[in-house]
Formats: structure tokens, C-alpha cells, sequence
């Protein structure tokens, strides 16, 4: 594994463990038993990208994996783990698909050896990870549901298999917001990150910009020009009726940052005239005003600790990222390279903050440590432009806009810039991406 392998738990139970999950989403209770975790240094800079061959699917009938559903479970299995970015997936041209064949010839370090069976409306998916170097199951994992939960199943395995490889849940059942021109007009939608369940949130027939989810990405917070004034409205994600106006003051109502907690919010508010920050509760009551006529003020973005807010400000002339204490309402220039640095985004796991910056007449997107501003890493390059980075919940991903001409696409790369794609291919033009974890039912 080329020094992959990073530690192998002795607390828990060696040799082969499927592990049941009745998902409480579902109605079930969960029961787990755990056999050798593994922990993979996915962020060396030499490591090799992990081989993992994922053959189709078996049903009861064919037990060497179905060629039909089987084989369209095992390809989402296979995107789904190499969008984490540190596995690569066999082609399974060259095995048939099938799940007996010398896995060591071909180079693999484990095995998704899946199962399913099915009635008209129940299904059960099992799934178990082999080692294919020690020739012995690690772990697995088996889960109930309905037909039309089959591709949330196979995702939750995935899910599963990223955590015991890195420690922490799999992002394949994370979620995209963004704003499309495809009715002709700029909508907002949500999407699984895989391209799946594509959900258009407004119908306003107008511009809608800066949509933020809530922390627990239950609620989508945006701004709607629908009624004639930038208005800031909240929707619930959990249903398809109620969405609530939270600030309709004259001027702008702009980018909404929530709380860590959730519990508020701070707005761009230009209703005295300068576009200042203010804090809001839920319900769109001004509780403070947190910058008072210092120029520009917009796109605030929170410390995962709710300690510290970046934002933009134009008070020394140029749009440039600040940061604010919040307890003590201190401010300092955080970036002084470039003539625009704009849209931070501040990472979850806290160290680093990406933004847009204008360099050498292009927008690329850039990520900075607060703690030590002064050097920057740029993530993008080329003849295209980048804007509106959003971090993946893991904070090992970025997502942005890549416009192109009169062309716009939402990518996703590795936080290094590496692994860069364009993340769905759907009509229109896809702009100010957000990303969040699956809905919280």
C-alpha cells in the first residue's frame, strides 16, 4: 500500500463481519459489529491513488453478479468512490464483471463485493470489503428499504467504506445548490453531488443569486429580484409549499452567512443607504449592526467555531478580504496580493478560506490559512474563468463556477486544485454553487 496504511485498530474484533443496519430513517433499529478499521493518509504527497475493483452486483439467481441492475448498482458504487478523489476504480472490462478473478494479478488493494435481493417493493442491499493483500473480509454491511431507495442504499454503503478508510463519512450523498438559466430565466435548484435528484427549488421567472444552506442543510436561504426588490427569502428543503420572505427592507437584502448554530444569520443590508453587515435571527429581526458606513461591505462567510467572520470590503479601495472577531468586533485586512479578492468561503474544517481572485485580467480561485495570510495557494489557472468557491462537507473538495466564454459549469476539484471536473452536464448555465450533506429528515 505504499505506506497507505497508516493504523490498523487493535480495540476492535478481527476476521470476517457483515454488519446489519435497519436505518432509522426507514423505521429500523441499528446494530453494528466492527471488524479492523483501516486509516489511509490520503493527504501525503506521494501517496498512489487506492485500486479497488467493485464487480456487479449478485442476486440470488446469479450469484457471480447480475449484468443488469447489478451492474447499475456497482457503476454508481464505483463513481461514488472515486469522487472521493483518493480511489481509483478497475475497470471492470477487464474482469467481465464478474466477482471471482485474480484480484491480485490485476493490481487491486480491495474488493466491493455487493449483493441485492429484491421483492415488488422491498429490497435488501449487503455489501462487504476485501482485502484482497490479507484475502480476508474487513467489514460490511447490509441495509433494508423500498425499490426506490436502492441508489440511497448503495450510497450510504460508499458512505460507509469512505469513513472506515479515512475516519470520516463518505460525501456521496452530499448535496449542490445552484443557480441555472435553463426555463430562461436564473432558478435556483438542488442536486445530489452525483447528478442525481435534481430539484428545482423557486419559480420566480426572475434573477435569484446567493443561495447558502442552513448548517444542518435542511434550509436554503437566497436572494429573489421577483417582487422588484433584492428580497432575502428562506425555503424548507423538507417539503415542496412553504417559503418565507426573512428581510424585505429597501436596497439590497444580499448573501445570507447562517450561524454555526443556526440559529441566525448576518445579511448584507444597504437600507440606510451603505451596503453594511448586520445580524439577524431566523425569523429576519436585526439584532446588531456589525460594520457601519466603512465602504462596501458584502459575502460574509463564518469560522466553523463561530468565533471570526471574513467578509468583503472595499474601505481601502479594492474589494479585499477582512476578518472580523466577533466577540470584540476587531477588524484586519486579511489579503493585500491582487487588485480584487472576493467570495470567501471559510473551509469546515476551519483552516483554510477560499475566495475568487483577479489575477492577470482572470478570476481564479485561491485558499488562504487566516493564520498565516501571506501566503496563498492558487487552485485553478488557464485561459477560464473561476468564481464562487463552496467547500465540500469533508473540506477536502472545492466546488466553483468555470465560465468559459458565454459558457458556465459548476467543477469540483481536490482542495489542491488536482482532479479538477466539470461536476454535471445539464443545460443552461450553471452558476454560485453551495454544497451541503444529505437532507436531515
Amino acid at each position: 500500500m505504499k505506506n497507505q496504511l497508516m493504523r490498523v485498530s487493535s480495540r476492535l474484533l478481527p476476521g470476517i463481519c457483515v454488519i446489519a443496519a435497519l436505518l432509522v430513517a426507514w423505521n429500523g433499529g441499528v446494530s453494528e459489529l466492527r471488524a479492523e478499521r483501516i486509516y489511509l493518509d490520503i493527504t501525503a504527497q506521494d501517496v498512489r491513488k487506492v485500486m479497488v475493483a467493485v464487480p456487479w452486483f449478485a442476486s440470488p439467481d446469479l450469484q457471480d453478479g447480475d449484468p443488469g441492475l447489478g451492474r447499475e448498482m456497482a457503476e454508481l458504487m464505483g463513481r461514488a468512490l472515486e469522487f472521493h478523489g483518493f480511489i481509483q476504480v478497475l475497470d471492470p472490462a477487464r474482469y467481465g464483471g464478474g466477482n471471482k478473478t485474480d484480484w491480485k494479478a490485476l493490481g487491486v488493494d480491495y474488493v466491493v463485493l455487493g449483493k441485492f435481493d429484491r421483492t415488488d417493493s422491498a429490497m435488501v442491499v449487503e455489501g462487504r470489503l476485501l482485502d484482497v493483500g490479507e484475502d480476508r473480509v474487513l467489514t460490511g454491511r447490509r441495509y433494508r428499504g423500498t425499490v426506490s431507495q436502492r441508489d440511497d442504499m448503495v450510497l450510504r454503503f460508499c458512505d460507509f467504506l469512505i469513513e472506515e478508510f479515512t475516519g470520516e463519512p463518505g460525501i456521496s450523498r452530499s448535496r449542490i445548490a445552484f443557480v441555472s438559466d435553463a426555463t430562461g430565466r436564473k432558478e435556483l435548484y438542488v442536486s445530489g453531488v452525483l447528478g442525481s435528484c435534481l430539484r428545482q427549488v423557486t419559480r420566480h421567472h426572475h434573477l435569484v443569486v446567493s443561495p447558502r444552506f442552513s448548517p444542518d442543510g435542511n434550509f436554503l436561504a437566497y436572494s429573489s429580484y421577483h417582487s422588484g426588490n433584492q428580497n432575502l427569502y428562506v425555503t424548507d428543503l423538507r417539503q415542496n409549499k412553504v417559503t418565507r420572505a426573512i428581510s424585505r427592507r429597501k436596497g439590497m437584502n444580499l448573501a445570507p452567512a447562517w450561524s454555526p448554530d443556526g440559529r441566525s444569520m448576518v445579511v448584507t443590508l444597504s437600507k440606510d443607504g451603505s451596503p453594511d453587515l448586520y445580524l439577524l435571527d431566523r425569523q429576519g429581526k436585526i439584532r446588531q449592526r456589525l460594520t457601519s458606513r466603512a465602504g462596501i461591505n458584502v459575502s460574509p462567510s463564518w469560522s466553523p467555531d463561530g468565533k471570526s467572520l471574513v467578509f468583503v470590503s472595499d474601505r481601502s479601495g479594492s474589494p479585499q478580504l477582512y476578518l472580523m472577531d466577533f466577540k470584540s468586533r476587531k477588524v484586519q485586512r486579511l489579503t493585500f496580493e491582487g487588485s480584487e479578492n472576493t467570495e470567501p468561503s471559510w473551509s469546515p474544517k476551519g483552516g483554510l478560506i477560499a475566495f475568487t481572485g483577479r489575477r492577470d485580467g482572470r478570476y481564479q480561485i485561491f485558499t488562504v490559512d487566516p493564520e498565516n495570510p501571506l501566503v496563498l495557494r492558487q487552485v485553478t489557472g488557464g485561459n477560464a474563468d473561476f468564481e464562487s468557491p463552496a467547500w465540500s462537507p469533508d473540506g477536502r473538495q472545492l466546488a466553483f463556477t468555470r465560465r468559459s466564454g458565454n459558457r458556465q459549469v459548476i467543477c469540483v476539484a481536490m482542495k489542491d486544485g488536482s482532479g479538477l471536473r466539470v461536476l454535471s452536464h445539464l443545460p443552461g448555465n450553471q452558476s454560485y454553487p453551495q454544497w451541503a450533506g444529505p437532507l436531515q429528515q
